[in-house]
């Protein structure tokens, strides 16, 4: 998706000159992701169309939590416009660890949940409400488009019906902690992407490694918590989350058209649902 005239203005004022390098887009949703060069700098330029929510989580999170992480281990901001859903923050060199060598490399691991750890280490508070709000919202993915099977939809509804609702500890999140988020250049990860990043109980960021690096892999596991520490799957509505992670998964991504990535909710759901 290319800037609108409203951002183009707004990124001209922050970068007059700027030249694209490359479009690292997904082209699923109304996300642009622009690599520019100004002035000799790389930088990144992200911006969002009039119904994504994602830039202001990001910018939320540039301007609250990506502290413990920088310099270099997290892009750092330099510009952004809420209003105009645009933002501009440095590029970090590397490749994306997913599909490169290092996605199957305990020491990338290790490095990760180091990371996570700083990240989740920052700040904490309780609440009432999160354990019920997450049953509610997978409840209305159900009723949204999705290609989950009926037999398990009839599952899913039933566990959610007795699902648990207590108390928990939230932490700031990362939201979308996978190696399609995690770049590595001269053997050091850093993370990028933080447009889901929020207030969430800690063990919220494992579901997608769980179902999928971790998968077969107790190795990658094992090095990640040698990083991060002790594991927060550790509580009783553990399952439920999983299971409401899986739907929203497998749901967004038949609604985006990520056929790979809806895939891999399914997978996730099946995993719930039998454990």
């Amino acid at each position: 998706m290319p800037l609108s005239s409203r951002q183009q203005a707004v990124v001209d004022g922050w970068l007059p000159g700027a030249e694209v390098v490359a479009d690292h887009a997904w082209g699923l949703v109304d996300t642009t992701v622009l690599q520019v060069r100004h002035q000799g700098q790389e930088l990144t330029v992200k911006a969002g169309g009039p119904d994504n929510h994602h830039i202001g989580r990001e910018i939320d999170a540039h301007e609250h939590f990506t502290a413990p992480l920088l310099p270099d281990r997290a892009p750092r901001l330099l510009h952004a416009d809420r209003a105009s859903s645009v933002l501009v923050t440095t590029w970090l060199p590397g490749h994306l660890v997913e599909g490169h060598a290092a996605e199957v490399q305990p020491e990338t691991y290790r490095q990760a949940g180091e990371l996570l750890g700083r990240w989740h280490g920052q700040a904490s508070r309780p609440d009432e409400g999160w354990l019920a709000e997450q049953r509610d919202r997978a409840a209305r993915w159900l009723d949204q488009p999705h290609r989950i099977p009926p037999e398990q939809v009839d599952l899913i509804q039933e566990r959610l019906a007795r699902a648990r609702v207590e108390r928990v500890t939230l932490v700031p999140t990362h939201g979308d902690l996978s190696p399609r988020n995690w770049l590595v250049h001269r053997g050091r990860i850093s993370l990028i992407d933080f447009g889901r990043a929020a207030w969430r109980p800690a063990a919220t960021d494992l579901a997608r490694l769980e179902a999928g690096a971790w998968r077969d892999r107790p190795d990658l596991e094992a090095a990640f918590f040698a990083g991060y520490g002790q594991d927060p799957r550790a509580t009783d509505w553990w399952p439920d989350t999983q299971l409401a992670e899986a739907v929203g998964t497998a749901a967004w991504a038949h609604q985006v058209g990520d056929e790979p990535f809806e895939r891999h909710g399914l997978q996730m759901l099946s995993d719930a649902l039998a454990g």
